[in-house]
């Protein structure tokens, strides 16, 4: 079936601003509140937000089957679970109904003062009811970098990395979306020099720039989803700051991993961008040395082009962007992830989460972390205002973007915004 909505030559009648990250060729999906304290599934053209409930209840998805609710659910794991064809074909009607020489909708004051409202006018909500959230480590540079200051440069990568990707299981309870703050974490930790830990508040705060697919039912216990068939299984993908406490996970981390240094937060972008939009922004991915066993191998472009950037704002000021990476960088694709997700028979669902790890590029000003963008701290971070980080402080507020663009078009996600609040406290 053809993505007719990824026509560049289609224009809306809704205005889109320039360098908009929603032109009429994204067509993402998100759940949000509306000034009616309506919950609703939506899309967004330029800063417009579109009801998908309200166009459905007065049928202008005639001739695609969905069940009667699709869209008035405050989450999209029903839709999610349709799978690829219903996206499609869903995804392709509303570029019709918003074509700007469609004059169905354009020409119903009545109709559109129903489904259309400001973005000033919503909330936006976590888009899905995440069930399951993994986490990768997937890039060659970060895996790299953090080797070399754990270990030594001769050992930066551990003998498993390069043969499969590495991930752990997070927690899905703390995942929440743009704009809700974070409460800086307790834990324990191990002062420097010292053999006994201590329990207090974390004071190595930092960021991971990261994205995140999303993923439809998949498979049933036991079964593997092959390398070939994994990118049917992948809804749309969103940004993500998976935050970590250094200082928690550098005493925590041996021998299991990550646990309570990330489980207290991770925040996401409130749009997914559906891989259909991605396509155009297709290239491949790093060379793998060595080769990966055959159920990891493929062939052809499974990368995106998607610029990041994250920035750094202190209260009362202006932000510093401290960072520029590319998600074509990473090392392992989301079609592997999935695949070795899968290899032992793990059952993944609609609306589970698997995030790509932070994402480094090869220069000093594209790494994915404070860790790295400091190297542990030794080389503070100069913001606008004159202030230095190692960290994050206290009423920072880390806001993280991404868009891929062509000379035709420009797709993006929006953002990422958070701010670090001081411990929580109960009174």
């Amino acid at each position: 079936m053809p993505i007719s909505a990824n026509d560049t030559k289609r224009k809306s009648w809704i205005e889109v601003p320039k360098n908009s990250d929603f032109p009429i060729q994204n067509i993402p999906f998100g759940v949000f509140l509306t000034k009616e304290n309506v919950v609703t599934v939506g899309t967004r053209i330029g800063d417009s937000a579109i009801d998908l409930g309200a166009l459905q209840q007065l049928g202008y998805f005639s001739g695609i089957e969905l069940t009667d609710d699709m869209f008035i659910q405050d989450t999209l794991n029903d839709f999610i679970s349709d799978g690829k064809k219903t996206w499609r074909l869903v995804r392709n009607r509303i570029a019709d109904i918003f074509d700007e020489n469609n004059s169905t909708l354009r020409d119903n004051p009545e109709h559109k003062s129903i489904i259309i409202f400001k973005m000033d006018e919503i909330e936006m909500q976590l888009p899905v009811l995440i069930g399951d959230y993994t986490d990768f480590y997937s890039s060659k540079i970060h895996a790299s970098n953090v080797g070399k200051m754990i270990r030594n440069e001769e050992n930066a990568l551990l003998p498993n990395w390069p043969q499969m990707p590495i991930g752990y299981h997070g927690r899905s309870s703390t995942i929440v979306p743009s704009g809700i703050p974070v409460h800086r974490p307790f834990g324990q930790k191990l002062p420097q020099g010292e053999s006994t830990p201590v329990f207090g508040s974390s004071r190595s705060i930092d960021f991971e720039l990261e994205t995140a697919f999303i993923t439809t039912d998949a498979n049933i216990m036991g079964e593997m989803i092959p390398i070939s068939e994994a990118e049917d299984y992948i809804f749309g993908m969103v940004l993500l700051n998976d935050w970590t406490a250094r200082d928690i996970q550098k005493w925590e981390y041996m021998p299991l991993g990550p646990f309570l240094s990330k489980s207290f937060a991770s925040s996401i972008s409130p749009w997914i961008v559906t891989m259909d939009a991605l396509e155009p922004f297709r290239v491949s991915s790093p060379k793998q040395n060595p080769s990966p066993l055959p159920y990891l191998q493929q062939k052809g472009k499974h990368s995106f082009d998607i610029n990041l950037e994250v920035a750094i704002q202190p209260e009362n000021t202006e932000p510093t962007i401290v960072s520029k990476s590319n998600f074509k960088y990473m090392y392992w694709t989301m079609n592997q992830q999935l695949t070795h997700h899968t290899s032992n028979g793990c059952r993944i669902n609609s609306g589970d989460m698997m995030g790509s790890g932070a994402i480094s590029g090869p220069s000093e000003d594209s790494y994915g972390s404070m860790l790295e963008l400091t190297w542990g701290g030794e080389k503070p971070l100069k913001l606008n205002d004159g202030s230095e980080r190692k960290f994050i402080n206290d009423n920072d507020t880390v806001i993280i973007k991404g868009f891929c663009e062509n000379s035709q078009v420009r797709i993006g996600f929006g953002e990422v915004s958070s701010k670090l609040l001081p411990p929580f406290v109960r009174k």
